[in-house]
C-alpha cells in the first residue's frame, strides 16, 4: 500500500523548493499534477524523471481509479500546476476517496500564494479568511463580498488579471472604499509586486495600469462600528449620491462605514435624494 503525498512547489522561484519535496518527487511511482508540461519542466530542471498523470477539474472524476489503483502498487505525489496542492485548486475528491480507502495522506509543506501574501501584506494575520477565486459571475460574486462584509478577520482571495477591476469595484461597493487591501502580483518571480493602500487607490490604480499576472488580494476586516452622527451619515450619502453611486449601494457602503442600520439609512437617503431633487 502506498501513500499519497501532497507535494508544495514553487509559485515561480525554483530556489523555493524542499529538499523533502525533491525526495518525495523522487521516489514516487506516480505524480498526478493539474498542468504536465509545468510538473514536467520542474523535473527537467532538477533531474527528475517520473512518470505523469494529469489530473485536473475537467478529468478528475475519471482520472480518480487510475490514481487509486496507483496507490494500490506504491507512493503517488499529488501536485498542482504551482503553489500547494488543493488550495483553490482541484484534490479534495482524491484525498477524500484515499482515506476512506485506507490511504495513508501526508502533507509536504512549501511555498503558498497564501502563505506568502497574507505575511508581507501588512494588515493583522492573527485572524484571517480565505475564499480563494470570487464567483466570475458578477452577481454570486457581488453577494459573497456582502456575506463576509461584517467579517472582522483579515480576507484573502485569489484572482484572475482579467476580471481584477471588476473585482476591485465591486469590492469597493460591498466592503467599503477605505478597507485597506494589498494587491500582491506575481509572488516570488521576477516581477513580484505588493501595491498597498485602499479599495478606492487600488480601483484607480489598477484602472490606469494593466493588469497581468497572478493576483492575490489580501484585505482588511470590518472595522470595528462606527459612531457617526446624523449629519455624517447624511453627508456621505449626498456625497455618494452626487458621484452617481446608486442608492441601494450608497446605503450599503455607508451601513458598514457608520455602524448605522440599513434601515435608518436609507430612510436617510430617500430624504437626500428628495432634498437634492429640490435644489
Amino acid at each position: 500500500m502506498g501513500t499519497l503525498y501532497l507535494v508544495a512547489t514553487p509559485l515561480g522561484n525554483l530556489e523555493d523548493i524542499t529538499l523533502r519535496a525533491l525526495r518525495i518527487l523522487r521516489e514516487a511511482s506516480l505524480i498526478a499534477t493539474e498542468d504536465t508540461r509545468t510538473t514536467g519542466q520542474l523535473l527537467k530542471h532538477f533531474d527528475l524523471h517520473r512518470p505523469l498523470v494529469s489530473y485536473f477539474e475537467h478529468n478528475k472524476v475519471t482520472r480518480l481509479e487510475r490514481i487509486l489503483s496507483a496507490l494500490a502498487e506504491g507512493d503517488v505525489a499529488l501536485v498542482s500546476e504551482a503553489g500547494t496542492p488543493l488550495l483553490s485548486d482541484p484534490g479534495y475528491e482524491l484525498v477524500r476517496a484515499a482515506i476512506e480507502r485506507g490511504f495513508p495522506v501526508v502533507s509536504i509543506p512549501g511555498p503558498s500564494a497564501l502563505g506568502t501574501a497574507l505575511p508581507a501584506s501588512g494588515l493583522p494575520t492573527d485572524r484571517f479568511l480565505f475564499l480563494g477565486f470570487l464567483p466570475r459571475k458578477a452577481g454570486d460574486r457581488r453577494r459573497l463580498l456582502q456575506e463576509v462584509a461584517a467579517q472582522k478577520a483579515t480576507l484573502v482571495f485569489f484572482e484572475a488579471p482579467h476580471r481584477l477591476r471588476e473585482t476591485l469595484a465591486d469590492m469597493g461597493d460591498c466592503l467599503g472604499l477605505d478597507r485597506p487591501i494589498a494587491v500582491c502580483r506575481e509572488l516570488t518571480k521576477l516581477y513580484e509586486e505588493i501595491w498597498r493602500g485602499t479599495l478606492a487607490g487600488a480601483s484607480r490604480e489598477w484602472q490606469q495600469r494593466e493588469p497581468r499576472g497572478e493576483f492575490t488580494l489580501v484585505v482588511g476586516g470590518a472595522p470595528a462600528p462606527a459612531t457617526w452622527n446624523q449629519a455624517q451619515v447624511e453627508a456621505e450619502l449626498a456625497r455618494a449620491i452626487v458621484a452617481g453611486v446608486s442608492v441601494k449601494d450608497a446605503v450599503r457602503q455607508v451601513a458598514a462605514q457608520s455602524g448605522w442600520g440599513r434601515r435608518e439609512v436609507y430612510a436617510l437617503a430617500q430624504q437626500v435624494k428628495k432634498a437634492q431633487a429640490e435644489e
